[in-house]
């Protein structure tokens, strides 16, 4: 049965540079790279060497924490370079790639004939199980445990997201196959939350094996994050896992064709991109081939991911594990001389302390800070953004004083850093509170251990 959920606290950011709905091929670039910062507490061990051949596949490092967990390489080529940083810990494994791509062979036995423990070690052999993380504390999920639903989030609210209706389109028979294959993984539902519009892709109306629900309101609405806490919160020893619609086609294409072929269309968005557009690419893309020539000006901060949550990468960087967007805009370096004086016509401001509610047209917006960090104080601010029946900022302040039974009390199992972007950007007190919460999940993960 579905479920209609309307959110109310959020804010939608409206920025220049969304992505025209055309899809420009770069399956074709050669240099790619896997790296190991992107699966957030995995520990590598290398399992090839500078010179090595691979396939599209191939096992590149695992973890040294559960040793199943493989971690292989989206392409086939040459390993040409393994960077290494400080008391050598892995920063990156480089690749280029053949012009014609081979596969490993993961032989397809069809879904329905396979069991659940056969389903998971094929998965975990492919390289595909990264894809699956859970709550709490947003990480790779436990293949070893069972959890008590999985989430699906069909659409995503932050600002130049992709349109996931587009992105999606002709993929049914994968998409599908992908389903299959999670219903599989829990005895619970398999929630495919989609948002209220208009315009819906049929290859998510008219999914099966699952429940669809929707979502109405402001960002942080498509966050699974907040998902999750409508419709299954997570208590203390429960887990939920979770994955986004271009995981499910590549879970489904493992399971449909027997190899791993991590294509996706991704959004290359922000002011600073002459053409923004959507790309066909493979996971870990070097940026150069997608931004070439493609840049208003040199003074930019590229990020992986939406602005809210993105990770700052090179311009000859390379594309994320996880990231479906690539957003670019002005460096913000510049100081401001009595900057709150001015009217501030062309300035974001969530509480109106500018005159911005004249400007009707999207913001460019850069990276500066407008203001350096202060007192962190009660304003109430917090919760006019963070739709989760949680008080924000007594969570923070139990990460920040590493009081653990507090942090448990006040709901650490349900969050993870991206569902306070928002409470980051419109905070009096410049508190980076995504790396709060990322301190207290390392802090809950040590002390469980």
């Amino acid at each position: 049965m579905s479920v209609i959920t309307k959110i109310k606290k959020g804010y939608d950011i409206k920025l220049q540079g969304e992505a025209i709905k055309k899809i420009i091929d770069k399956t074709d670039c050669r240099n790619y790279s896997i790296k190991p910062g992107d699966f957030k507490g995995i520990r590598p061990k290398l399992l090839v060497k500078e010179g090595d051949k691979v396939k599209a596949g191939t096992a590149i490092f695992f973890s040294k924490d559960n040793e199943k967990i493989q971690f292989t390489s989206p392409v086939s080529g040459e390993v040409v370079e393994i960077l290494r940083g400080e008391k050598r810990v892995l920063l990156e494994i480089r690749i280029v790639a053949d012009e014609r791509i081979e596969y490993e062979d993961f032989s397809n036995k069809g879904v329905e004939s396979l069991s659940r423990e056969e389903i998971i070690s094929l998965m975990l052999t492919s390289g595909l199980w990264p894809l699956i993380r859970q709550r709490p504390y947003a990480r790779i999920a436990n293949p070893d445990t069972a959890p008590k639903s999985v989430f699906i989030s069909a659409f995503d609210s932050s600002p130049l997201a992709p349109d996931k209706n587009f992105t999606i389109e002709g993929q049914s028979k994968y998409f599908q196959s992908g389903l299959n294959v999670l219903s599989k993984l829990t005895s619970g539902k398999v929630h495919l939350n989609l948002k209220e519009e208009s315009g819906t892709s049929k290859v998510f109306t008219e999914a099966k094996n699952v429940q669809i629900n929707w979502f109405k309101g402001p960002h942080p609405a498509g966050n699974v994050g907040v998902q999750i806490h409508h419709l299954d919160p997570v208590n203390k020893g429960e887990t939920v896992w979770y994955c986004y619609p271009e995981d499910v086609v590549i879970i489904g294409k493992l399971f449909s064709d027997g190899i791993y072929d991590p294509i996706k269309i991704i959004a290359l968005t922000g002011s600073e991109i002459k053409d923004p557009a959507y790309l066909k690419v493979r996971a870990g893309v070097n940026l150069d081939c997608i931004l070439n020539n493609n840049i208003k000006n040199d003074n930019i901060r590229v990020i992986g991911g939406n602005v809210l949550t993105g990770t700052k990468i090179h311009k000859n960087g390379f594309l994320g594990f996880y990231d479906n967007q690539i957003t670019v805009i002005p460096e913000g370096d510049y100081f401001e001389l009595f900057g709150w004086m001015s009217p501030g016509f062309n300035k974001f401001s969530f509480s109106k302390t500018f005159l911005n509610f004249f400007n009707k047209k999207n913001f460019n917006l850069d990276t500066n800070l407008h203001g350096g960090e202060r007192p962190f104080i009660i304003s109430g601010q917090y919760e006019k953004v963070f739709p989760f029946d949680i008080y924000p900022v007594f969570l923070l302040k139990a990460c920040i004083t590493q009081n653990i039974d507090k942090m448990e009390q006040l709901g650490i199992y349900e969050v993870a850093p991206e569902d306070f972007a928002l409470c980051e950007v419109i905070c009096t007190s410049k508190i980076n509170s995504q790396d709060i919460i990322e301190k207290g999940i390392e802090l809950m993960i040590k002390e469980m251990s």
